[in-house]
């Protein structure tokens, strides 16, 4: 039987493989010079600035002096855990690194950050961009968008009673400058990061977050006046204000299908990225009236492998405590860090199955505040391995891990960290974490599903997953750190993997070396 000809994202997944055979071959030489700045400035427009409100007005004995003060403040709380300036770090040329509160490969910071007001006492109707540099929004359009933005999301319901939305884009060569064709898989792993960052400052905030990954890519690039051949539209949220009855809204469909595109030309390297992007755009929503509509069986976390005679381990822990208010949770989220190096030490079974139980289990936080079912495009596509290098009370090898039976269930009975050391291109956080996550997908059941577009809505939720981790691990205070740079059939091969699985994202967790 011939094999069925390789879909566009299916073909560009194929071709940013890093090989130890050829990845010399295809390095280049970086030119500091053309290095892209991560801010997008706006010469004209009006500016609110939101550092006055970051501190609560419950706090502040002359609150009552301005009655809006507690609205500001919660939009600036929100977008400061979001994506805010949290560190201004000196290099060596006497330039300024500026991180921010989601990380993103390289300290590249691809995506920019727009709100959408519908028009409210407080926010006049128009589009702004958050401005992280100076905590403030710019408003650069004051005409009443809201009708065209329901137009281009296929009239989202999710869209009918809020007031705000916020929409994220990519400038494409402030990754691919350094990353090239492969930045498209870090572009979308970095707004899973974001995404992630937003779901939980929203709960911290009384707001509630509605994914919105079918749109039409073109009417929403042009409602934010943005140049498709530089940036492009990835994601719209609507904003749920839970103070508000009107908007405490039911969960809507998240991911539309699109085209799945075989036929295709020779694509030159350094072109593939956009080929690709263009490719997964949508025109109209295939699915029509009912496309919005949710089945709550689908979409969920399944537990697709069950390897007959494995070592099973329950993953069944106590929750992670977030603070009074989650205000444990809006701390962590500004002090995160990306780990550079571990100690090999090992980490502890329980600090392990703790930072599971946040990411994967999010109903055992309802309690604390937090959503217990948050919106992804489709985590029953997503499916995680996990190398134990260094985890007292859990022997050495590769776990697949089973979230709604709870349980890790072995699969290879090795110590691997020279191997781990080799398939994470020689980075030492590799060989020296206690464990590597790795979140994996099966592209042709994935592609089969929702067409090309679900490149994008595979590697946002394995950031939204990534980031989750991120942050139990800080709350835990342990190292981690996300790569996204691997010998990508070779893991399948070391590991146990089965070789359907595309490696979409690997989380490294160890003990930080200070």
């Amino acid at each position: 039987m011939p094999e069925l000809p390789l879909s566009i994202a299916q073909h560009y997944h194929e071709r940013t493989k890093y090989d130890p055979e050829t990845i010399a071959a295809k390095s280049k030489q970086l030119d500091w010079t053309e290095q892209p700045v991560p801010f997008k400035e706006y010469k004209i427009g009006a500016y609110f600035d939101l550092k006055p409100y970051l501190k609560d007005p419950s706090e502040d004995a002359d609150a009552d002096a301005d009655p809006d003060a507690a609205w500001w403040h919660r939009l600036s709380s929100l977008l400061l855990c979001s994506y805010g300036l949290t560190a201004k770090v000196q290099t060596v040329d006497d330039s300024y690194l500026y991180l921010r509160s989601a990380p993103s490969a390289g300290g590249l910071y691809p995506a920019e950050v727009y709100l959408i007001s519908r028009g409210t006492a407080q926010l006049p109707a128009g589009l702004y961009n958050y401005q992280c540099r100076t905590h403030s929004l710019v408003h650069f359009w004051d005409s009443q968008v809201w009708p065209s933005l329901q137009a281009a999301c296929f009239q989202s319901p999710a869209l009918e009673n809020t007031q705000l939305a916020i929409a994220i884009t990519t400038v494409f060569f402030r990754s691919s400058w350094r990353y090239e064709d492969r930045a498209y898989r870090r572009i979308f792993l970095d707004t899973g990061h974001l995404l992630s960052n937003i779901e939980l400052a929203c709960a911290v905030n009384d707001y509630r977050p509605h994914l919105i990954g079918g749109f039409a890519d073109e009417a929403v690039n042009e409602l934010l006046y943005i140049d498709s051949e530089q940036e492009g539209a990835i994601c719209v949220l609507a904003l749920a204000d839970l103070l508000d009855i009107d908007q405490n809204l039911p969960k809507f469909k998240t991911a539309l299908p699109g085209n799945t595109t075989t036929d295709y030309p020779k694509i030159s390297e350094g072109q593939l990225l956009k080929y690709l992007h263009k490719a997964t755009h949508l025109d109209s929503d295939p699915t029509g009236a009912d496309g919005w509509k949710l089945d709550e069986s689908e979409g969920v976390l399944e537990d697709k492998y069950n390897f007959p005679f494995c070592t099973k381990v329950s993953t069944v822990t106590p929750s992670i405590p977030w603070g009074v208010n989650l205000e444990t949770l809006e701390n962590t989220m500004l002090k995160r860090r990306s780990t550079r190096a571990y100690t090999g030490a090992s980490l502890s079974l329980g600090e392990l199955l703790a930072m599971l139980d946040f990411t994967y289990q999010p109903q055992h936080y309802i309690d604390q505040g937090l959503d217990g079912s948050p919106d992804y495009f489709d985590l029953s596509l997503i499916e995680t391995f996990i190398a134990v290098s260094g985890v007292n009370g859990l022997e050495e090898g590769c776990y697949y891990y089973a979230p709604k039976a709870q349980e890790l269930r072995q699969i290879r009975f090795k110590n691997f960290r020279r191997e781990l050391h080799f398939l994470c291109l020689g980075q030492d956080l590799g060989r020296d974490a206690g464990a590597l996550l790795f979140h994996t997908a099966d592209l042709n059941r994935a592609v089969a599903k929702y067409g090309d577009r679900v490149y994008r809505y595979l590697h946002m939720d394995a950031g939204h997953l990534g980031q989750r981790l991120n942050l139990a691990a800080m709350q835990l205070r342990l190292g981690v750190s996300g790569i996204a740079g691997f010998f990508d059939d070779r893991v399948n091969d070391v590991l146990g993997i089965p070789a359907g699985e595309a490696v979409l994202y690997i989380t490294s967790l160890g003990r930080p070396r200070s």
